[in-house]
């Protein structure tokens, strides 16, 4: 549970930082990181599409660059988008200033309001100076489909145990993910609609 939902006491460090969306609705928000990529992104767009939902892309900044006409069909298809840096950089293991020049330059080419720490991690000034600039988006489940010692049917598992009203859940758009993804998505997709879920979008 403390990977799938970041404990209390991690969350009281960025208080700023937005882990959960609380509304009346009974509304959760699906979101995936780490592209986009030709082998999974449009994928990814097309089961959307089928179950007429929308979601938020945190992409990478060098996959964007790599892949941008991918990048404005994801806009395109009426999905929001957030920056992931520019490399998938993690905040904890490298200095402030190199990790927000590393953001701006993604910004570059993203240009959203959205912002998410890789892995979630980030020093605390660089969490002041980010959420100045951005809403950071963390997350309150995180079903782990990247991971290779989950079965599909655990990730799937970890949507059904720990999605909530107001959760920020996270899939990744990844080749590494990929297997895990393109199995549990749909069926977490009809889980949540049976349950009477709305899903949405994070507004830019």
């Amino acid at each position: 549970m403390l990977v799938e939902r970041p404990p209390l006491f991690y969350r009281m460090l960025f208080p700023e930082t937005l882990w959960r969306i609380h509304k009346r609705e009974h509304t959760v928000y699906l979101t995936f990181d780490d592209g986009p990529v030709p082998e999974v992104t449009p994928w990814v767009l097309d089961t959307l599409d089928r179950y007429g939902v929308k979601a938020t892309f945190f992409c990478v900044g060098d996959n964007v660059k790599r892949n941008p006409e991918l990048f404005e069909e994801v806009k395109r298809r009426g999905h929001s988008v957030g920056n992931h840096t520019m490399n998938h950089m993690q905040g904890a293991k490298v200095p402030t200033r190199t990790y927000l020049r590393n953001v701006q330059e993604a910004h570059e080419l993203i240009q959203s309001p959205l912002f998410r720490p890789p892995h979630g991690l980030l020093r605390w000034g660089q969490s002041r100076v980010l959420r100045s600039r951005y809403t950071i988006i963390m997350y309150d489940l995180v079903t782990r489909d990247y991971s290779k010692k989950l079965t599909p049917e655990q990730v799937l598992g970890n949507v059904k145990r720990f999605a909530r009203n107001g959760s920020i859940i996270v899939f990744h758009d990844s080749i590494k993910a990929q297997e895990r993804m393109k199995w549990a998505l749909p069926r977490a997709i009809e889980w949540l609609l049976a349950q009477g879920y709305k899903i949405e979008r994070i507004p830019m």
